[in-house]
């Protein structure tokens, strides 16, 4: 199985997020919550279900 969908997602989040803002996350809640702004930011404020659906619609 090909997971270089996966591998390219994951290689972004890690940019964007983590790489070089270490100091930024003071714990592993905080990274996760910027993570979440960052999916719904994308989505024009919908989560990746709600825009799922409404794209389907």
């Amino acid at each position: 199985m090909d997971n270089g969908l996966m591998e390219n997602f994951f290689g972004l989040l890690k940019t964007e997020m983590f790489y070089d803002q270490e100091d930024k996350y003071k714990t592993i809640d905080e990274l996760i919550l910027a993570i979440y702004n960052r999916i719904k930011e994308k989505l024009k404020g919908l989560s990746p279900i709600n825009d799922r659906l409404q794209s389907s619609n």
